[in-house]
């Protein structure tokens, strides 16, 4: 079951076609990775889901409700959350209380925030749950800039999965990182994400990731899909190699 669609979703920025009439789908449960050289458009594609930019044209539906005019707060409560390339975190706040903040938020508590975050027990709980899940506990007390940058994509990806979305979007969660850092990142990602439940929808650059973690590859070129399909069928497509790959099938 379709949990995202789109139909002919379009940005043109004057004579690039970034995104070009794309019709893309999200199955329900799915862990699915966004690949494509630079430029290919997945950023702007995410950007467009998830209400950073409005289409030239198109359309876009979660389940059956259309949320093309809807701006982000309205997408976030439609189940759309996502973490960014370049990391978005609160520095001077404690690794905890930039995931009470993400909670405040979805429960709408922002404006008290600093007043009710040392005694509102119950996002207090729900922090050090979840930073229990992602590995992050010991770290609770720490200033979001004194982490290492594989803890800091951590931390962002929580913060993002504090919203309880239905469908999350990872704007390359391991760039930047150790290859030793990307296995734990992905492991511990990918153990969260499916034993929640939620939907999630990946841009990556590196194949090896993408090919160990995702049940489904929607490759982009120039705006389109190129190719969309499990990562054993993805990893034989000729058009794939040549574009993507830079080899041959």
């Amino acid at each position: 079951m379709s949990l995202l669609r789109t139909q002919g979703l379009t940005k043109h920025f004057g004579e690039t076609r970034a995104v070009d009439g794309v019709d893309f789908s999200v199955n329900e449960g799915e862990f699915l990775s966004l690949v494509g050289t630079n430029g290919a458009g997945k950023t702007t594609l995410v950007n467009l889901i998830s209400a950073f930019l409005l289409p030239d044209s198109g359309r876009i539906f979660v389940g059956d409700r259309d949320i093309t005019e809807s701006p982000v707060d309205e997408r976030i409560r439609a189940g759309i959350a996502r973490s960014f390339q370049l990391v978005n975190l609160f520095d001077d706040l404690s690794v905890r209380d930039n995931v009470a903040l993400s909670i405040f938020a979805r429960e709408g508590k922002t404006s008290r925030i600093f007043t009710l975050a040392e005694r509102d027990a119950a996002v207090t709980q729900e922090s050090s749950d979840l930073l229990e899940r992602f590995g992050m506990a010991g770290k609770a007390q720490a200033r979001a800039r004194d982490l290492a940058q594989g803890e800091r994509k951590l931390l962002d990806v929580a913060v993002a999965y504090a919203l309880r979305p239905k469908l999350l979007f990872l704007d390359e969660p391991t760039s930047g990182v150790s290859t030793r850092d990307k296995a734990q990142i992905m492991d511990t990602v990918s153990s969260v994400v499916r034993g929640g439940g939620v939907t999630a929808v990946v841009i990556e650059h590196d194949m090896d990731v993408v090919f160990k973690y995702s049940d489904r590859v929607v490759v982009m070129h120039e705006g389109r899909f190129l190719a969309d399909g499990p990562p054993e069928e993805i990893r034989q497509n000729s058009d794939v190699a040549k574009y993507l790959l830079g080899t041959d099938v």
